[in-house]
């Protein structure tokens, strides 16, 4: 029997929701990075130049490396005549010093420093080549599959692109595998190196009604303005990503605008907590009569604040569950409708194991379930 359980819970849930708002942007995504809801998007896949965002692939890898314990932010690394000469935004490294990579981290997001960017590449990877090569192939592994990085900084080159939807996607896995770097290394406000002061351009830092915390700004002829931001606010964090805006004052405005509209307009609810019982399912012939069911993650909804009594949450399977059951067999489902129609499902998962009875003990389980309706 198809067992449908309603929670006391009235929700709404879209992927991606859709609501009437307007950008200057010609490209942008905005996503709630714990529930993983796309609150708006416009022209998102078309791949484009991603300016200077590209050195948060860049500092993605510089992370990796460190986490696995291959290097240290106390290390030093050399800086070449090619990574000296390199124009465009710049820390202002010497030609023949050895930088510590703590510093060449700062230079690189809060200053967006071209040539601490080759100084890494070339440390980790060769050259910039081979590292820019790697920058692209782990992106494709993280999911931003529309992504070529012809280099290491943000140099305008044929085929360097990305989109937005994997900007978004680097940064969420960013925050993700590397909080303590991440909290570390983005969103300092200026830096000063080789007695030079330099300030962040992230125009999201210097907001208020949000605590903003990285990402990166990228700005070139080719590309235009854009930004990669995240913020937080009342436990939820957003992560933007604007792009191929006019000028400095636009993304300014575009950022603010679509963050303040995605804390303002939207809030979280959790409708399960990972491996926690969401509810008692009855098992047919087992050496125990009931089973919990769990969620491998976090469920998370986002909910429009003017819908929050449209939809409503079930859980679904079939019931009673069959002996024997393993543990974390995957047995239903939460299911999220909006209007009668199904939205997104959450798979359900048995908490413990259940072996199957002995055979007098079903035989009686049996003529228990068809009298009363469950196990004795």
């Amino acid at each position: 029997m198809l067992k449908q359980c309603l929670l006391a819970v009235v929700l709404t849930f879209t992927t991606p929701l859709v609501w009437a708002f307007e950008t200057i942007a010609p490209q942008a995504i905005l996503v709630d990075a714990d529930a993983g809801t796309v609150l708006f998007e416009k022209d998102a896949d078309t791949p484009a130049p991603p300016s200077s965002m590209t050195k948060i692939m860049t500092t993605y890898l510089v992370f990796d490396r460190i986490k696995s314990g291959d290097y240290s932010v106390s290390d030093t690394m050399p800086v070449s005549e090619k990574a000296w000469r390199k124009g465009g935004s710049k820390m202002f490294v010497k030609v023949g010093s050895d930088v510590k990579l703590d510093d060449l981290l700062h230079g690189i997001l809060t200053q967006s420093g071209n040539d601490a960017c080759i100084v890494v590449a070339e440390a980790l990877g060769g050259s910039e080549e081979n590292f820019s090569e790697t920058m692209t192939e782990r992106a494709k592994e993280l999911g931003a599959k529309n992504s070529n990085f012809i280099n290491a900084t943000e140099w305008p080159d044929e085929g360097h692109v990305s989109t937005p939807r994997d900007l978004a996607i680097i940064a969420g896995r960013t925050i993700k595998d590397f909080p303590e770097l991440y909290r570390d290394y983005y969103g300092t406000t200026e830096f000063t190196y080789n007695n030079i002061k330099q300030g962040n351009r992230n125009p999201l830092l210097y907001e208020s009604g949000f605590e903003a915390d990285g990402l990166k700004t990228g700005t070139t002829d080719a590309g235009g303005h854009g930004l990669v931001g995240s913020a937080t606010k009342d436990g939820r964090r957003l992560i933007l990503v604007i792009n191929g805006l006019n000028s400095t004052k636009d993304r300014r405005i575009a950022a603010r605008e679509l963050m303040t509209w995605g804390f303002n307009d939207f809030k979280n609810v959790k409708v399960a907590s990972a491996n926690q019982p969401v509810e008692k399912a009855d098992v047919w012939g087992g050496a125990e009569d009931s089973v919990p069911l769990i969620t491998k993650d976090d469920v998370i909804v986002t909910v429009p604040r003017r819908d929050v009594k449209s939809v409503q949450i079930s859980m679904v399977y079939d019931a009673p569950l069959q002996s024997p059951l393993k543990k974390d067999q995957e047995v239903g489902y939460i299911s999220v409708k909006n209007k009668g129609e199904e939205l997104k499902r959450f798979p359900l998962y048995t908490g413990k194991e259940v072996e199957q009875a002995g055979f007098f003990q079903r035989i009686s389980n049996s003529i228990s379930y068809l009298i009363w309706g469950k196990s004795t």
